[in-house]
Formats: structure tokens, sequence, C-alpha cells
């Protein structure tokens, strides 16, 4: 991964190519921001760069033997931590070596990958992701190793707030005495879930969404989008490519979650507390991602036709299939309802968070928005 490869990020670039030439590489970092604004490339274009054999005064080479293993994630001195779970294949103790192969085919496909497309993409999309104390073992042992042919040992961990208690604890131990010339790069999404003792022994570094000018450029040539097309999704997008990536397919990606919201919407306003068990039943089986995902779109739908409600059609970004559902529905979302309404759907999504009964909170979810829609 080179650091051309990365959308925008300049600044933090240049900032990552000065510890290097300055001689000033911290031995654990954090890279910490929101999804898919490149930080996990960022930490292996800076991998990359430390041990490229031929540094380029911005980029790896790319082409020396070190790069050209970096380029397939293959380097026997670069490690990997990850979230992972048991599937049909790994009944128990899973470890993120389990799953490497899988780990280097899709982050060739998509560096800017969510934790919902990972665990989809290794069968255990209907559980959570953890990184668990058998992990810990496996880094120790790793670190423990000599190098093999690069000058520094990386171990990338990410989504590091999945780590569990006895993991952190044993990774704290490693960072308050790491072996010579070994880099830890951890990230996270969210560093309230971490450990405070971990985040006092990395150095932070904040990596921001992708800017908007960033982003339509590299929308504009890898889609050949243009105007209103290219406004939308750079607008729906807000920073993330990986969101970007999945609205340009938007009738495979976010059709479930459309269609889920108008039913519900429908089913919520005609006080049809039947069919709404069903749709409960129905989202219920999905993963807790897929759960999340939905009713961050809900609040997504339910913040744009608000706006629509105050005649400012001008600043809102809805897809054909969603403005015409919008046309008649925004009525119903005015200040009566509107606070409320993204208060339970918030709610609704710490709970899932947290491992609450799914059932349990949607159908409470779904009974609210049945009395809320009509206040």
């Amino acid at each position: 991964m080179l650091f051309s490869d990365i959308i925008g990020q300049n600044t933090i670039k240049q900032e990552l190519l000065d510890t290097v030439k300055n001689n000033r590489i911290s031995h654990a970092l954090l890279f910490y921001g929101p999804e898919g604004s490149g930080k996990l490339s960022l930490a292996i274009a800076y991998a990359q760069y430390i041990n490229c054999e031929n540094k380029q005064e911005f980029d790896s080479c790319g082409v020396c033997p070190s790069c050209l293993k970096y380029n397939k994630l293959q380097h026997p001195d670069l490690h990997f931590v990850f979230p992972v779970a048991t599937n049909s294949k790994i009944k128990k103790d899973p470890v993120s070596d389990n799953f490497i192969t899988e780990w280097r085919e899709i982050f060739l496909q998509q560096p800017y990958m969510s934790l919902d497309m990972w665990l989809a993409h290794i069968g255990v999309e209907n559980k959570q992701g953890s990184i668990q104390k058998e992990e810990s073992k496996e880094i120790m042992r790793k670190l423990n190793l000599k190098t093999y042919e690069a000058e520094y040992k990386v171990m990338i961990i990410w989504m590091a707030e999945k780590m569990n208690e006895t993991c952190a604890n044993k990774l704290l131990k490693i960072l308050e005495e790491p072996p010579a010339k070994t880099l830890f790069i951890l990230i996270s999404e969210h560093t309230e879930d971490l450990m405070a003792t971990i985040l006092s022994r990395t150095q932070i570094i904040r990596i921001p969404k992708i800017d908007d000018t960033s982003m339509r450029q590299k929308l504009a040539t890898d889609f050949n989008l243009q105007g209103e097309d290219l406004d939308t999704l750079v607008h729906n997008a807000n920073g993330n490519y990986y969101k970007a990536f999945e609205l340009i397919s938007f009738e495979n990606s976010n059709s479930d979650f459309f269609n889920y919201f108008t039913q519900i919407m429908r089913m919520a306003y005609a006080k049809n507390v039947p069919e709404l068990y069903n749709i409960v039943e129905s989202i219920a089986e999905t993963g807790r991602e897929k759960q999340k995902g939905f009713l961050e779109y809900s609040l997504k739908m339910l913040r744009e036709n608000f706006i629509l409600n105050h005649k400012k059609s001008e600043i809102v970004y809805l897809y054909k299939k969603e403005k015409e559902f919008s046309e008649k529905f925004h009525v119903f979302i005015n200040e009566r309802n509107i606070a409320q309404l993204t208060k339970e759907f918030n709610d609704a999504h710490f709970h899932i968070e947290r491992n609450g009964n799914a059932k349990i909170i949607f159908f409470d979810l779904f009974i609210k928005i049945m009395l809320l829609l009509r206040s």
C-alpha cells in the first residue's frame, strides 16, 4: 500500500513521513478516526515506508523486495490482529491467523472495508467479532521472534476496541516494555472502549473524515460521476469512502434498509401491530452489525425528511427511491416528534451495540414509532 493510493489525508501522510525522516518513530501508535477514513490503509502504508529499502521523498518505492511483499500483505515481519468469531470451519478459540487468507483477500479488494463487511466475508455476520485472550498468546509469540528481513517488526491491531479485558491487559504489558525495533499500530473507531492505560501508552493520531474535494476527485475518477449524482454521493458519504462505495450500488447495498424503513413507517402509521412484529422477526435474524446499520440508515432518513418538511429540498440528499417515498412521508416528520424519534433510534442503537435482545429492542422501538408518527 502506497501513500499515493490513499484518498486525501495529506496532512497525516506528511506527519508520518516526517517521523521516519527525523528518526522519531514511536513504538506504539493509535490511529483513531471514523469508519471509511483510511486508517488501516495509512497504517500499512506507514509500515511499508518504514521498511522500504529505497525510500522516496514522499512514498515507498513500491518495487523493492520488501514493498512487493507488503503489496500482498505477505511480509514475514508484518502481523495483523483483527476481530474474529467462530464459524462453520473454526469451531473453537478463533484467532486472526485462522482467517489471514480471507483478510488479505478482502483488504486487497476493499481497503476501506467496514467491520460489518469483514464479518460477513468470514461468515460470522450474525455474531459480534472480538479479540480474545487466545490472541494475546499469539501476539506475544510473534513479537518474541527475531525479525526475518525488515528493520522493524510491525503489529497492526485493527478495531482494537474489540479486545476483551484479558487480551488488553496482556498487550499493556508488552507496550510497557516493547522489544527493540517493534512497531505497534492500534486502529480504533471508539477510543472510549479502550483501556485508559493503553491510551496513555500510545501516541494518538487523529484521522479525520476524508475531505470532500479528495472524495469528489476519487469518485469522479473511479465511477465516472459528475453533476448532481456526484454531489449527492459525496454528501451522503460524509467522508466515508466505504459508505460511498456501498451507495454506488444502492440497489444491492441499502435496498434492504430502505424496504425495512418504508414497511415499518407504513405499518406503524396504520397501527398494524401483527405486521410490525413480523418485521421485528425478520430484522432480528440479521447480524447485529446489520441491525446497527439499519438504525443508522433510519436516522439519516428521518433527518433528511425533517429538512424536506421545512421546504429545504435544495439541501436534501436522497436517491430516487428515497425521494419518491419521501414526497408523501416527509409531512409526518416534524418539530413535534423529530427529537423523540431521534432519541428512540439512538437508544435502540446503544442497546443493540451492547448485546441487548434484538426482538425486544426493535418491538419496543416500533411501538414508540407508531405513537410518535401521529403526534
